[in-house]
């Protein structure tokens, strides 16, 4: 090999270990910064909310797009603060109330578990448990620390959200000219259904979260466990992490009608399950039936995998996360890739007229 061959070689191969080192520098900083890509996303999620909201009063209304997110935004305060003023009081009191109650339940429930011939087993678990609470309790500074750092993004995240969904297509846009000429109007169909996916997917869980609490709470309520309301409430809210978050949610609601006796735990183990069996055969195909239909066992791993890579942010985004790669991967690499554009179809929201519907047309929708 001549000398002027070795010196090619030798740099070719630079550059190849410099490019190498450049994607794990670029992966590193991405990882770093993965908590601002969550705000990120997290302002992405308030603006889709808002924009959903104002959807109806920019069709029908023909208000304008800046004017109605800002009135959209007193629509979501009022409409929370209406709630608050009929139900808070009750709600505040009936979580207070649960909170005290949850330690005298878990005594009563370590009597009654006692007295089985399994008790002792089960005795030995629950010490386990409560050391595990104990060393819980040990890192309440820090934990607090997070919360109130969690409060903090949020606002950001409200505040940014308010900004994206004032002038979404010009952040947009702004994305897509980051690409290749060839390759800007792949993008922006990409964003857009990514978008219309996402704000679908977000009314139909807000749908999906209100009956569970409902029906959870009147189920409750009816067999006589007491705080059912705030029980209701729980589970609810934790039907935004599917799977994880109703199992968890029933922790709560079971503990206190265990203390009450056999029945009443038989009863509310049969609400539950029973709510969560209507919730995943009835209401979400109901309500779902406009959106991408994601695998349950993709939606379990994502929430481990997103748990265990962003922690409990990831836990909480990993659902409408999923929804945004599903549908960019079956646009992308399904239909682009493998040349599979009935399959990739499947990403895009069963929308006419190529526009999000907002509450208005998501709830005329239901009815077909």
């Amino acid at each position: 090999m001549s000398r002027h061959d070795s010196d090619g070689v030798t740099a070719g191969f630079i550059q190849r270990v410099l490019f190498i080192l450049l994607i794990v520098a670029l992966s590193a900083l991405a990882l770093k910064l993965v908590s601002i890509w969550l705000l990120i996303f997290g302002a992405i999620i308030v603006a889709v909310i808002l924009r959903a909201v104002s959807e109806p009063l920019i069709r029908y209304l023909k208000v304008p797009e800046p004017v109605s997110i800002l009135l959209a935004l007193v629509i979501l305060i009022a409409g929370l603060t209406g709630a608050f003023y009929f139900f808070g009081w009750q709600i505040s009191r009936q979580i207070e109330d649960l909170w005290q109650q949850m330690p005298a339940a878990w005594d009563r429930l370590e009597v009654q578990i006692n007295g089985t011939p399994t008790g002792t087993i089960v005795h030995e678990q629950i010490d386990s448990l409560g050391q595990k609470a104990g060393q819980l309790i040990s890192m309440a500074p820090k934990i607090a620390g997070e919360v109130f750092a969690t409060l903090a993004n949020l606002v950001v995240a409200i505040v940014g959200g308010i900004f994206l969904a004032m002038r979404p297509g010009s952040y947009r846009d702004g994305i897509v000219t980051l690409f290749p000429k060839s390759q800007r109007a792949l993008t922006k169909e990409c964003l857009n259904d990514s978008g219309k996916s996402l704000q679908m997917w977000l009314l139909a869980q807000a749908f999906s979260m209100v009956l569970v609490g409902s029906l959870t709470a009147i189920g409750l309520s009816i067999v006589g466990v007491e705080s059912a309301l705030a029980l209701g409430l729980i589970s609810g809210l934790a039907q935004f992490v599917p799977i994880v978050g109703p199992i968890v949610s029933a922790g709560p609601g079971l503990l206190l009608a265990g203390s009450e006796g056999l029945p009443t735990f038989l009863w509310a183990l049969l609400i539950y399950v029973g709510v969560s069996q209507l919730e995943s055969n009835v209401i979400t195909p109901m309500v779902q039936k406009h959106v991408a239909s994601i695998p349950t066992v993709v939606t379990l791993f994502a929430v481990i995998a997103f748990g265990t890579l962003l922690g409990p942010m990831g836990i909480l985004f990993a659902t409408p996360l999923t929804v945004v790669i599903y549908t960019l991967v079956l646009k992308l690499y399904v239909g682009k890739v493998l040349d599979d554009p009935l399959s990739a179809a499947r990403a895009e929201p069963d929308i006419k007229d190529g526009k999000t519907p907002g509450i208005f047309g998501f709830l005329k929708g239901l009815k077909k």
